[in-house]
């Protein structure tokens, strides 16, 4: 898959961040994706925030995509707290953050524990507080991320997170997320990221004062009613929702033309 720019790298006590900057001169917007996937999933979303004059910085997660293994802590405020200090080590914030799934519960963190480094969030399918068990999530427990064929059921998994449409370059996608995961340690972090409680958001919801933007497909798997969940967020947050209409769990990559606008939209109408 091309990539959208040169691998840079991040380095801090434990380990080391990857990451893609474009460098350009305007407000810095961090994108940080979801657990299990490649900052690449963004790749739709970054040139239309690169048009619109934002400096684009993509991530992975920590033990995902070209990030390292070794660290010591694979937790929600970890993640959170890799976001501040990647804001800092940018001295371009305070920054808008973008995340998907696992990502806004640590965005959620960063924001509430230091409100002067986040302008505002975009949540996009957003797990901010621990689910009660369902038969996947103990399938998922029991046999998916423990087996051997974790690796190709991972990805017969993902797949099944775009419920309407694929991208062109989905295959393509798909094959370096296998080969990414197969690489030491790539699926162990996946599943302490998993398993790592989300208590620490859900507390804090209420704390973050950031301008903030639900976005959920209206076919996200993940839950019952993806609608009320998104509801309950913004209830919580006093947060604006965009649904989009028969998309999953990464609606950026799989109706993009759907999702890029009212991302775009969101930020060029916050207060400068």
């Amino acid at each position: 898959m091309d990539t959208l720019a040169q691998t840079e790298f991040f380095r801090r006590p434990g380990g080391t961040i990857a990451y893609d900057d474009n460098h350009a001169k305007g407000e810095l917007v961090i994108l940080l994706p979801g657990m299990g996937a490649l900052r690449s999933e963004y790749r739709y979303l970054t040139p239309e925030l690169t048009k619109a004059g934002y400096r684009v910085v993509t991530a992975d997660l920590r033990g995902h995509g070209e990030s390292s293994v070794d660290w010591d802590e694979y937790t929600l405020p970890a993640s959170g707290q890799d976001i501040l200090d990647l804001i800092t080590y940018l001295d371009a914030g305070p920054a808008h953050v973008i995340g998907t799934s696992f990502s806004p519960g640590a965005a959620v963190w960063a924001a509430a524990e230091q409100p002067e480094a986040i302008r505002s969030l975009t949540m996009i399918g957003a797990f901010v507080r621990t689910p009660a068990p369902n038969f996947m999530s103990k399938l998922t427990e029991k046999v998916l991320l423990r087996g051997p064929w974790k690796v190709p059921l991972w990805a017969t998994f993902y797949k099944t997170l775009y419920p309407t449409t694929q991208p062109h370059d989905f295959d393509e996608y798909i094959n370096e997320l296998k080969s990414t995961l197969r690489e030491p340690g790539r699926f162990a972090a996946l599943q302490a990221l998993a398993f790592a409680p989300k208590t620490e958001a859900e507390a804090r919801l209420t704390q973050v004062t950031a301008s903030t933007l639900i976005v959920m497909g209206t076919k996200d798997p993940d839950w019952p009613d993806p609608v009320a969940e998104a509801n309950f967020i913004a209830e919580k947050m006093a947060a604006e929702v965009v649904l989009i209409e028969g998309a999953g769990h990464y609606p950026q990559t799989e109706m993009p033309e759907k999702t890029a606008p009212p991302i775009v939209a969101f930020l060029n109408g916050i207060n400068r």
